[in-house]
């Protein structure tokens, strides 16, 4: 029998202890110690996950298999009663031959044709490269792309959003190529945050939601940022991070 291989982890993140105003609230399971454990016993059983120690003592690098992986990971722990932070996520890159090379893959999407446009604009700013595209005659498209793994990164909400959530995507990895420099942020404007620890009230978030899109209900514990410029007041109230 051929030997299976499995497949590279192609994106890392960090898992971290809770280190916010309400940590130990919501988890059975909180300290090092446990958040450890519970990683590197996860190596058992997910044979493409990867776990790391870092120079922090109450920090873990973890790499996986693309955002759905790590998210699955998450979602999983988070269930069982464990608390943490997590990073953002980032694609790997390495050095092959003295050459900086990132993962790219295989992306499909099939989409009503109204969307065509928002979507290749969406996927152009995210260094994609249309391969194939089929039109069925009824309204229907399947679209074919190869991007870097960092470009798909985020990518699956802006996609449900510009389709309505009648779209349907799936990637595959496909292997690693030279590096195409960083993707521009296309994202504007400033995060509103809580001016104040406490609870969030309707009056606040009515407020709030006309600056930009909040993401709390009202009755949500929120804590006050800290690092906010001294020059500039917290843009809004009633949100830990609108």
């Amino acid at each position: 029998m051929p030997r299976i291989n499995v497949t590279e982890p192609t994106v890392k993140m960090t898992f971290g202890v809770n280190t916010s105003p309400f940590s130990g609230r919501e988890g059975r399971f909180s300290t090092t110690r446990q958040l450890r454990e519970r990683l590197y016993r996860e190596l058992e059983t997910n044979l493409s996950l990867r776990v790391e120690d870092t120079e922090t003592p109450d920090t873990f690098l973890v790499s996986g298999r693309g955002e759905l992986h790590l998210s699955i990971l998450i979602e999983t722990m988070r269930r069982e009663g464990y608390e943490f932070e997590v990073s953002k996520p980032e694609a790997i890159i390495k050095q092959i031959d003295g050459k900086q090379m990132e993962p790219f893959e295989n992306l499909t999407l099939d989409i009503r044709e109204e969307f065509i446009g928002i979507l290749t604009e969406l996927l152009s700013s995210r260094q994609a490269q249309m391969t194939n595209m089929f039109n069925d005659g009824k309204g229907n498209v399947r679209m074919e792309y190869r991007i870097p793994t960092k470009g798909l990164i985020g990518f699956r909400s802006a996609f449900l959003t510009a389709t309505r959530g009648e779209g349907v995507m799936n990637s595959v990895f496909i292997g690693f190529e030279p590096w195409g420099g960083e993707i521009n942020s296309t994202r504007s404007g400033s995060v509103l945050v809580a001016s104040e620890s406490g609870e969030a009230v309707t009056y606040g978030l009515n407020n709030a939601q006309q600056r930009g899109i909040p993401f709390i209900d009202p009755g949500t514990q929120v804590y006050e940022r800290h690092d906010h410029r001294a020059d500039e007041p917290p843009a809004g109230y009633g949100g830990k991070c609108l």
